[in-house]
């Protein structure tokens, strides 16, 4: 036992504590703040800490730090835990799990003008109009706007811009505006944009596409193929919003949140569901999260994430559905639902649809901890093991690796995937359509994706790479040698990556640019292993994406020779879809909507369309 406990005589001053409700707050000899607490029975819950048997290692060493504690009483138990949320979030107590997320939350604003306009949105929703959200960043908010200027050509231009226009700006010329500032579309036109919109957030879009549908065969009709085309492409947008989300059904508020804790590191995801939308995920990792359980964590989580300030009650979803029950479940459902004025339902055990959403957050945030200790652990080892491996003077920060994919010479591709010590990096990955080169030609297909690739680099378009990864033998590393010297990039180590005599993984030869004999290392080699994980990656980006520009230029008639597929559900197929490459990103739930196609048919649909993946 520490001096500093000692110094505390808990059992005098249990003797005086109150039984009423109330919030505590533990410090140490310095007086600072090292947890914060609440009960609905203060000297019963305080009194627990002070048990000689049973505590956990956390409980433990906070006691042993304790110089003295304040106590603060409420009337209810819900001021308690509303009390506690503001001083954890004030005071950050180094024993509580913290949530480390202090912005205001985003949303999609559609202003209530003649000529409404769209705008994300943060901070206080006072302004006159509608909100929709919140959304899990504002890099989703930028994403649905996009989506909806390409859909619904309805303004996102600020005020005192709109209103000193004279002539319509670049956004008209690109058809993402009908320029109502300057008088180009009527009231009733741009509302109507509007409407579809709203429709869109709200979660109709089966009701858009049906009115669409109708409106392009109508323009055919008419032999107004223009607009029936710019039909067909919203269609087609919609479609793809779909295939990106399982909608539960026509509206519906709700949140999903999942925990998960590993290796003393606790992860939480929110997914967020709006008008029976799946808006997107966002990932937490809350600090102090050692030796705590799922349920510990989302206790700890929750209040602090829907009670933060900024939070507004229209914010607040009707419903949370939570991958465990709370210990005090009934407590902060009420507390909530005082909040948001209105219903707000805890739900841990949930079939049907809720299931379905709730398996899928799980899996999501036990991947997004796995990347998150890998990131940490696993990738920084390895690179600090190929470090070794080669005696390179300092950490290699960056590494790339070139693969090339086709199929008897057919649709060449080149893929370039980055790798750092946290991992893929994979918003730095390209792709190259190899074009003008005898087919088959593998090294030519590698000089020509590397020279694009490091001539943008030169011009200042990215980072060079520490290590440059080729897969294949001397020919192939030979091409990046010529390319190299032809460009002038020095400073970045070359090495070839053969597969072996028996072409077996584990038996690879690393072959180091200027030496004759290649490079061996043992099959439990962890840099090894990263250099088989790059390599892997850069395969797998090659024939992805040479299996989708095969099949774009062979999808021509691939429908007719479906059994069951007939003229008129095919024509019905594209003409909800928009077309045969959308046909082709649908999933098999996605397809069940049409008229006329059942789940065998849907499946058979799909799996020609999918051959040969």
């Amino acid at each position: 036992m520490s001096s500093t406990q000692q110094h505390f005589d808990s059992k005098t001053f249990l003797q005086t504590l109150t039984s009423r409700p109330g919030v505590y707050r533990m410090l140490d000899a310095a007086g600072t703040v090292i947890y914060v607490g609440k009960a609905k029975n203060l000297k019963r819950r305080v009194s627990s800490y002070f048990q000689r048997q049973g505590q956990a290692p956390k409980t433990q060493a906070l006691v042993a730090n304790i110089a003295a504690i304040e106590v603060m009483v409420t009337h209810t138990e819900n001021e308690a835990l509303l009390l506690e949320n503001n001083l954890i979030k004030q005071l950050r107590p180094r024993y509580n799990i913290l949530l480390r997320d202090d912005k205001s939350y985003p949303y999609l604003y559609l202003s209530d003008d003649t000529f409404p306009r769209l705008a994300l949105h943060r901070g206080k929703c006072g302004k006159r109009g509608r909100y929709f959200g919140p959304y899990p960043s504002a890099a989703a908010v930028r994403e649905s706007l996009n989506l909806l200027q390409k859909l619904f050509p309805v303004r996102q231009c600020e005020e005192h811009f709109f209103r000193n226009r004279s002539r319509p700006c670049l956004q008209y010329q690109i058809e993402r505006c009908t320029a109502p500032c300057v008088g180009l579309v009527t009231a009733e036109q741009y509302a109507e944009d509007v409407r579809h919109a709203e429709m869109f957030l709200e979660g109709r879009d089966n009701a858009i596409i049906d009115e669409l549908v109708t409106r392009m065969e109508q323009a055919s009709r008419a032999l107004k193929f223009e607009q029936a085309a710019r039909y067909r492409d919203q269609i087609a947008n919609l479609r793809r919003v779909q295939e990106k989300q399982y909608v539960m059904g026509e509206g519906g508020d709700l949140d999903v949140v999942a925990a998960r804790v590993k290796s003393g590191v606790g992860c939480v995801q929110v997914f967020f569901i709006r008008g029976g939308r799946n808006l997107g995920n966002k990932s937490y990792f809350p600090s102090h999260t050692a030796q705590s359980s799922e349920a510990d964590l989302l206790q700890a989580f929750l209040p602090q994430y829907y009670l933060a300030e900024g939070r507004t009650a229209a914010s607040l979803p009707g419903e949370v559905i939570l991958s465990t029950t709370l210990p005090e479940q009934s407590l902060l459902e009420q507390v909530l639902s005082e909040r948001a004025g209105r219903k707000l339902t805890l739900s841990p055990n949930v079939r049907g649809d809720r299931a379905r959403w709730l398996a899928l957050a799980v899996t999501n945030t036990e991947q997004a901890l796995n990347s998150h200790l890998a990131a940490r652990t696993n990738i920084y080892n390895r690179f600090v093991a190929l470090q070794e491996a080669f005696g390179l003077p300092e950490l290699p920060q960056r590494i790339e690796c070139f693969d090339i994919s086709h199929t008897m010479g057919e649709a060449t591709v080149a893929s370039c995937v980055v790798f750092d010590s946290n991992g893929a990096l994979k918003s730095d990955y390209r792709r190259f359509n190899i074009e003008g080169i005898t087919p088959g030609d593998d090294y030519a297909a590698m000089r020509q994706a590397l020279t694009r690739r490091f001539k943008r680099l030169k011009e200042g378009e990215g980072k060079f790479p520490d290590i440059l990864l080729i897969d294949g033998g001397k020919g192939q590393l030979k091409q990046a040698e010529a390319v190299m010297e032809e460009l002038q990039v020095v400073d970045v180590m070359l090495i070839g990556v053969a597969k072996g005599v028996e072409r077996r993984p584990g038996l690879e030869q690393l072959i180091l640019s200027g030496h004759s004999r290649p490079t061996i290392l043992p099959a439990d080699s962890p840099a090894l292993h990263l250099v088989q994980q790059v390599r892997d990656e850069a395969h797998r980006f090659a024939i992805t994406g040479h299996r989708q520009r095969r099949a774009k230029s062979r999808r021509s008639s691939v429908l007719e020779g479906i059994p069951g597929l007939g003229p008129k559900r095919r024509q019905l197929l594209l003409t909800q879809f928009g077309g045969l490459q959308e046909v082709a990103r649908a999933r098999v739930d996605d397809l069940l909507r049409i008229k006329g196609i059942s789940r065998q048919l849907a499946q058979r649909i799909y799996d020609v369309l999918h051959s040969d993946e």
